[in-house]
C-alpha cells in the first residue's frame, strides 16, 4: 500500500513543480471553499473520533487538540486563503552573478518534492500541511494519529476532490488511514519516494524518527518553554504576559511551562503571581524558596518534582523557581529547555541583550509572550511545524522551509579552462 502511495506522490510532485502561482492559488481557493461547503461530513467524522477518544480516556488537553467545530473549521479554511496571499518562493532567484569563466550562475528556489508528516491529534495539521505543500509545489503523505483517522480521511477526501477538479492528481495529498503502527516504521524507510520527514508529536515519536528514519528528519514542536522574570521587571505587565503565555491555549507547544523568578523581586512578585494564578485556575509547582512565598496565597501550590522541569504539561500547570541571578536562569534553560521558545521580562537593556545572545532557542522574546511562536503570527501563513534543530530550517516553518534550491549555469558555449 505505502509503495503505491509513494509512487503516486512522487509522480504528482513532478506535475506540481511545474504549476504557476496562479494555478496553485486556484487549487487552494477551491480547497478552502470545499472545507466550508462540505464541513458537515468532516464535523461528523470528528464527532466519532471525539467519542472514541473520550471512551479511551484521553486527557482534556488532547481532546482540545482533537476537537473541531464550525468556527475552528472556518478558521482553518481562512488559513488556506491566507496562504494564497503569501508570496510564492518557488522560482525565486536567491543570488548569482557572472563568473570570470564567462558562466552566469544563479541559485533558484525549487520544491523539495514529497513531504512526509507524522502527527498526533491535531486535525488542523492536515490542512496546514496540505496547503503549504501545494503552495510550494510539493506532494504530501500524511500519517495522523489514530485518534483522528476519520477526521483526517474526511478532510483529505475534500482536498483530493478539489485537486481533481483542477486537473491535478489526487496523489498530490494522501493520508495513511490505517492506525497500524507498523506502517509508521515502513514510512520511515521510504527514502525512494519521500524527500523530507516531519514528525509532530511527543518526544517518543521524535526519538523513533531520528533513530529509525532513512529520510532527512526535521524535529521540533516539543516546547518546555520558560519565562524569566528579572529583578527590574514591572509586576503588572509581567503578570499580563504570563497569563497569556500560560492560559491563552494551554495545549500548544509554545505555552510557558516554567517561570524563573529573580530572588531580588520574588518577595513582592510571587504573592501577586499567586493571586493572578488563582483567578486563572493555574496550579503552581514550586521549588523550596518559591513555595515558602506562595504557600499562604490563594493559588493552588505544591512542591515541584525534579522531573517536572522537563515536562511539557500542555495544561493549566506551571513550574515556579526562584533563581539567584540571570546566570542561574540561563543555566536552568540550558539544562531543561527544548530550544523552542523562551522569554525574559526585564527593564534592563543589558539583561535583554544577554538573554538574546546566550539562550540558544529557535525563538527568544523580550517582554513578550512565548505564544507568538507560530507561522501565522510571524507572517508566514500557516506553518508545517516548529523546528527546534539548526539545519535547513529553524522555528516556525513556512513556505521557504519547504523549498530547497538548485544551481543553474548559463553559458555561451562555455567550457572549463
Amino acid at each position: 500500500m505505502l509503495e503505491q502511495m509513494g509512487a503516486a506522490a512522487k509522480a504528482a510532485s513532478y506535475k506540481l513543480a511545474l504549476l504557476s502561482s496562479r494555478e496553485k492559488n486556484r487549487v487552494l481557493e477551491k480547497i478552502a471553499d470545499y472545507l466550508e461547503a462540505q464541513s458537515q461530513q468532516i464535523l461528523l467524522a470528528n464527532e466519532q473520533d471525539l467519542a472514541d477518544a473520550r471512551q479511551n480516556g484521553l486527557s482534556e488537553a488532547m481532546l482540545d487538540r482533537l476537537a473541531l467545530n464550525p468556527a475552528r473549521l472556518k478558521s482553518i479554511a481562512d488559513d488556506v486563503r491566507q496562504v494564497c496571499n503569501l508570496a510564492d518562493p518557488v522560482g525565486q532567484v536567491i543570488d548569482g552573478g557572472l563568473l570570470d569563466s564567462g558562466l552566469r550562475i544563479e541559485r533558484r528556489r525549487v520544491p523539495l518534492g514529497v513531504i512526509g508528516v507524522i502527527y498526533e491529534a491535531r486535525p488542523n495539521v492536515t490542512v496546514d500541511v496540505a496547503s503549504l505543500c501545494l503552495k510550494t509545489g510539493n506532494a504530501a503523505i500524511l500519517r495522523g494519529g489514530k485518534e483522528t483517522w476519520r477526521t483526517n480521511a474526511a478532510t483529505v477526501k475534500v482536498i483530493q476532490q478539489a485537486l481533481e477538479e483542477c486537473g491535478l492528481p489526487a496523489g498530490a495529498v494522501q493520508a495513511i488511514e490505517s492506525p497500524d503502527r507498523a506502517l509508521v516504521n515502513e514510512m520511515l524507510r521510504m527514502d525512494k519516494y519521500i524527500d523530507m520527514l516531519i514528525p509532530r508529536g511527543g518526544a517518543g515519536l521524535h526519538k523513533l524518527c531520528r533513530e529509525q528514519s532513512t529520510i532527512p528528519v526535521i524535529t521540533g514542536g516539543i516546547g518546555v518553554c520558560h519565562i524569566v522574570v528579572d529583578d527590574s521587571a514591572e509586576i503588572a505587565p509581567a503578570l499580563k504576559i504570563i497569563v497569556n503565555a500560560k492560559t491563552q491555549r494551554p495545549s500548544t507547544c509554545n505555552t510557558v511551562e516554567t517561570l524563573l523568578v529573580h530572588q531580588g523581586i520574588a518577595e513582592t512578585f510571587l504573592p501577586a503571581l499567586s493571586k493572578q494564578m488563582a483567578e486563572s485556575g493555574v496550579t503552581l509547582h514550586a521549588d523550596d524558596k518559591a513555595l515558602a512565598l506562595l504557600k499562604d496565597g490563594p493559588a493552588k501550590v505544591e512542591a515541584v518534582k525534579a522531573q517536572q522541569y522537563d515536562d511539557e504539561y500542555l495544561s493549566l500547570d506551571l513550574n515556579v523557581k526562584v533563581v539567584a541571578d540571570l546566570d542561574a536562569a540561563i543555566a536552568h534553560i540550558r539544562a531543561h529547555g527544548t530550544q523552542h521558545s523562551d522569554a525574559i521580562l526585564t527593564r534592563t537593556l543589558r539583561n535583554a541583550d544577554r538573554f538574546i545572545n546566550e539562550v540558544d532557542s529557535s525563538a527568544v522574546y523580550v517582554n513578550a509572550s512565548t505564544r507568538f511562536t507560530d507561522g501565522g503570527q510571524f507572517g508566514l501563513g500557516a506553518e508545517v511545524a516548529v523546528s527546534t534543530q539548526k539545519l535547513h530550517a529553524r522555528g516556525p516553518m513556512g513556505l521557504e522551509a519547504l523549498t530547497t534550491y538548485k544551481w543553474i549555469g548559463f553559458g555561451d558555449d562555455t567550457i572549463r579552462a
